[in-house]
Order: C-alpha cells, then structure tokens, then sequence
C-alpha cells in the first residue's frame, strides 16, 4: 500500500510541474512527454522571448487557448522557450521563430506544421478541423448563426439531402480549407431564414458584402475557387495577424499600397485603391500598408521606398521568383490603378529593376562596389572572372562576412583576371540573377552561364583562404575546359 501511494503521489507531482500562463501550458523537455500522454491533442509553439512575431502572438494564442478551454474542448494550447529548451526545439527542427506544431493523439513522431493564420479564430478554427468533421452539421437556425456571428468568414452548405452528389463536393471542399469554418443544414427553417430556396453553398463574412452566393456546378475544385475569391476583403491591411493569409493564400500577385493612415487624404486614397480592386478579385489581392508604422520599414526598403514618398503604388508577383513592377504615373486613382493591373494581367508589363547610382570610387577599393547600373558591365567581362557577395547592409551574417571578404579581396586586387566584388541587395536588382537569402555568393567565370554557386557556406567562421581555394579551382576547370575546346 505504502509503495502504490508514492506512486501515485508522484504521478500527481509530475502533473502539477506542467505549469500555466494564460490558460497556455508551458512545456519543458523534462514535462514534455507527460504533457502528451495528459493531453492527447495539443498545439505547441516554440517560440524565443526576444522574437518580435513571438511577442505579436502572444494576446491571440493566449485567447485561442481560453477560447477552447471554456468550451470544454480537449485540446491544449502550450509554449516552449526555444532558447532554453534547445534539445528539445533540435528535435522537432525548429529553425525559426516562431513555430508552431500540432501533437494530435498523443503522436510525438510526426506533428504537423500548423499552417493558418495568428489570430484566435483562426487558431481554433485550424484545430477544429483537425480534431473534427470537416463541415459541422447544424440542425437549427440558432446554431447556423451562432457560427456565422462568431466568426469572420463562415461557409454554410445548404442541401437537403446531406448524402447528394452536391453534398459531398461541399464537404470534399471543406477538408481542403484550414482556417475558415463549414457548416452543413438540412433544416427547412435555415433555408426559409437565410432565404435560400435551392441546395447551394453561402459565405458569409463580416466585411464587404456581407456574404456570397455560390454559382456554378457544384465541384470541389470550383467551390475551393470561390471561397478563395471571396474569403478575404476586396481590400487588406497588412499587419503581424495577416500576413499568413496573405502569404499562405492561393492569390500570388499582390498590388500594394503604402500610405501613412494618419494621413488627411488616407481615406480619400482608400476609397480609389478599394473601387480599383472590384475588377480584379480572385487575381490580384488588394493591401495596404501603413508606411508610418516601424515594423513596415523593411518592407519599404525592399521596394526601395522612403516614408517621405508614400503614398505609392507597387505591384509584385510571389511565384517561383519574385517581380515588382512600378505605376508609370503616380497620381493614385481608381482608372490609374485599374489600368496598371490591366496591363499586367495582359503581360504586357516590364519588371522595374531597383539600382543606386554608380559611386565614384566604385573600384578605387579591393573590394568593387556593383549597383544595377554596372553589375552587367564588370561581372560580364569576357576577360574577367567575377566573385560577388550579395548583401543586406542590415544582416548580421553579411557584417561578419565583410573582414573576410575585405582580405580576399586584397589577395586578388592585383589580378588581372580575377575581381572580388559587393552589391547591396537591397537596393539593386538583376532581372538574370535572383537573390532569395544573405549573404549569398555567386562565381561568373569569363565566358559562361549561369554562374557557379560555391560548394561553401557563406557562414562567418569561414577563413578567406577556403574562398581563395574556390577561386582557385574553379578557375583552373574554366582554363582546362577552354584547353579541352581550342
């Protein structure tokens, strides 16, 4: 009797060491399991105190989790510091913050990445379709508005065989989507309430016009099209909770515009931007952007943007690799902006390639300085052999590169052949060459095309005489394959 109390009074002490912030559990590595085997369904974040996108989550996980917690529900919300439970984040591959994983029947090998937004609805709606039936049935007009009130964008079946061919589309579609809730009625009362006199499928939203109609043939694939045209607002502002709707949705072309929204004229400029987009739903999205606010500023700067110029207009495509293109006016109205869209979607756009001025001194130092205006000129050269590093001047990896960079380049200052050469990134563009990370590093030699990616990471620790190395080699094979040609 003595040896079954201490064990349960230590299975009770190993409970009560999972601790609670904001109905959020808080998770260790020495807690984690028990925290599984107790809650079988729980969505975990990793997440780094000093993360700034951690910080923005913090209100909308924490009212996500009181959320499901007053419902009654079985999943759990709960957070590990990445930063002082580093075994456990190396474990589930965290490789930045935050990430979010979702621990479903107790499975530890194989969580899925949660893939939704980061507001509270959007957190709950994510893992009721997890734990749950894609469409819940409604039987009454009380609990179809209680869906439609409770949430942003809801999406109601309407059929009064649930078994049909229509029906079955209708919940095929629903277990496609993640981050917005379906319903499912037969009830005769719903039909009369929501005045819907044929099996059909509504969207109802609380912007905008307030709900949509589906009309077509009932498929999946043309209901998930519909949704994807109608769930977001003909207009968006872009901010910390919707930038994963943003990026996540199907539409990759956005047109944006930056304006301060403290501005007299900002809602004169809203009402043009948001009379454009009506013409162009389900191809281009709609933002805009605060260019006053401080978290915007890397954004402005991508686009080579200054708050003292907003407002402006860009317009840019998420595919494969990423376009801007610039208004040729930039008067913002209604028929300037329709126009400008126009001309995309007929392809007859020219990307706009962002470049500094050349500087004088350019070539004066080991290291050449590029911008767009003599990248082409210099890396180009039939007679030269062209290393660069393209940079962010705000990226830590890129600062601690430049010493070793700096003495590569005076290794090589003398060659007749080789140049060691920069370009910030940032503000310069190459339509040939893509940069997608910092500090990345391309090899041109004299000659050939695409350039050589170096076998090295450009990581700080490495000592300039592996990157001599490189050079060396690869310009030895370029020598022997021009000796193997002649």
């Amino acid at each position: 009797m003595l040896k079954l109390f201490l064990l349960c009074t230590l299975a009770v002490l190993s409970r009560a060491d999972i601790g609670e912030e904001d109905d959020v559990l808080v998770l260790k590595k020495s807690n984690f399991e028990e925290a599984l085997k107790a809650h079988p369904n729980i969505l975990v974040e990793f997440y780094a105190p000093w993360c700034g996108h951690c910080k923005a989550l913090v209100p909308e996980y924490a009212k996500a989790a009181s959320m499901l917690k007053a419902e009654g529900s079985e999943i759990r919300l709960a957070k590990v510091d990445a930063t002082e439970e580093a075994e456990l984040a190396q474990e589930y591959g965290v490789r930045g913050y935050p990430t979010i994983k979702f621990f479903k029947g107790g499975d530890k090998e194989s969580p899925k990445e949660y893939s939704a937004g980061r507001q509270a609805d959007d957190i709950v709606n994510w893992l009721r379709k997890r734990t749950g039936p894609a469409a819940a049935t409604l039987g009454e007009v009380a609990e179809v508005e209680s869906m439609i009130a409770g949430n942003e964008v809801a999406v109601i079946g309407f059929f009064k065989d649930v078994e049909s061919e229509g029906a079955k589309a209708f919940l095929n579609a629903a277990e496609a989507v993640d981050d917005v809730p379906f319903g499912i009625t037969s009830n005769d009362a719903v039909f009369s309430k929501f005045e819907v006199s044929k099996d059909g499928v509504v969207l109802f939203k609380k912007f905008d016009e307030g709900r949509n109609t589906f009309d077509g043939e009932l498929s999946k694939a043309d209901l998930l099209a519909f949704i994807k045209a109608n769930q977001l607002p003909l207009v968006i502002e872009f901010t910390e909770q919707t930038a994963p709707k943003i990026f996540g949705g199907e539409i990759k072309s956005h047109i944006l515009m930056f304006v301060p929204k403290a501005a007299p004229n900002f809602n004169e400029k809203m009402v043009e931007f948001k009379k454009a987009s009506e013409g162009f739903k389900g191809k281009i999205l709609f933002i805009f952007i605060d260019s006053e606010v401080d978290d915007n500023q890397r954004i402005l700067e991508f686009f080579g943007l200054k708050k003292e110029e907003c407002p402006a207009i860009r317009l840019i495509t998420l595919e494969d690799e990423m376009t801007k293109y610039r208004p040729e006016s930039e008067a913002i109205t209604a028929d300037n902006i329709v126009a400008f869209c126009t001309l995309f979607t007929e392809g007859k756009l020219k990307p706009h390639l962002m470049s500094q001025d050349i500087p004088e001194d350019w070539d004066k130092n080991p290291v050449r300085v590029l911008v767009g205006k003599n990248f082409e000129e210099v890396v180009f050269d039939p007679k030269k052999n062209v290393f660069v590093e393209f940079y962010a001047p705000w990226c830590g990896h890129c600062k601690q590169l430049d010493p070793i960079w700096t003495k590569l380049g005076e290794k090589y200052q003398d060659s007749a052949d080789i140049v060691v050469a920069k370009m910030d990134s940032t503000a310069n563009e190459i339509e040939t060459v893509k940069v997608h990370s910092f500090p990345t590093l391309k090899f041109f030699p004299h000659g050939f095309w695409p350039p050589i990616h170096p076998s090295i990471h450009p990581h700080p620790s490495i000592h300039p005489t592996e990157i001599s190395s490189f050079i060396s080699q690869h310009y030895r094979w370029v020598c022997g394959y021009y000796d193997q040609v002649k």
